[in-house]
């Protein structure tokens, strides 16, 4: 199968850190970025079983001390950590779906009422706010699939919560882009995350790192140019 290259975007390098993954798959790069569609495929997957680890594993011991211990108290406990780790789980599903996923056929359109859904059931955990100020249409899919990258890039880079704002970038007859900022207590963005939005980044990409990779691919294929920056403790995402 042959390898589509990533065109690069535009990307201004803010400094940040953002924590790295211990995933065991690869995939070389050089220069402006390319990856097999085997690998890309293989990547993205890797990183959807990742975020899924965690609640699906809580879930398996909620229902190991239930078996096992006979306190009421104890079982209640374990009840509510299933409870909330299937909830977690499937948030985290119905969002990779949208934002991995092919959510419909090739060319299929998806309602921005349904990403905001997912968004917030992903994002909404009590220590993040969600402020969207798209109106419910339908947009092409890639274009919704590059929006929820954003907002993942966003989270991800207030660890310990704030806000999020996702507003349009307006267009003669539709929505032309989006703008996406997230701000909180150290708010960072990876300068290693900006160099994957604008596939030019020179380090080996694995499965944590495909996730702005990708971003930076459904913005190339939308025609959009991904920018990330940073100004005061506000991360700013521009697709545009």
């Amino acid at each position: 199968m042959s390898a589509p290259s990533v065109p690069p975007t535009s990307s201004s390098t803010p400094t940040s850190s953002t924590s790295t993954s211990s995933a065991d798959t690869s995939a070389p790069v050089s220069g402006s970025l390319a990856i097999s569609a085997l690998d890309l495929a293989a990547l993205v997957c890797s990183r959807v079983c990742h975020d899924l680890i965690s609640p699906v594993g809580a879930i398996v011991n909620g229902i190991e001390v239930m078996e096992e211990d006979k306190n009421e108290e104890t079982k209640t406990f374990a009840l509510e950590l299933i409870k909330k780790s299937a909830h977690q789980a499937s948030a985290k599903l119905q969002f990779c779906r949208l934002a991995f996923g092919a959510a419909g056929s090739a060319g299929a359109q998806i309602d921005l009422g349904d990403a905001e859904k997912a968004a917030r059931g992903l994002i909404e955990d009590g220590k993040t706010t969600l402020t969207w100020n798209l109106p419910r249409q339908l947009l092409a899919k890639n274009r919704v699939k590059l929006l929820l990258n954003m907002v993942l890039i966003g989270s991800g880079s207030i660890p310990r919560g704030g806000t999020l704002t996702v507003d349009p970038v307006p267009g003669e007859d539709a929505i032309a882009g989006f703008v996406v900022t997230a701000s909180g207590l150290n708010a960072k963005l990876n300068a290693m995350t900006a160099e994957l939005l604008a596939g030019t980044s020179t380090h080996a990409v694995d499965a944590h790192a495909i996730q702005p990779l990708y971003a930076g691919m459904l913005a190339s294929d939308c025609g959009l140019a991904l920018s990330a920056g940073s100004d005061g403790g506000v991360i700013t995402l521009t697709a545009r």
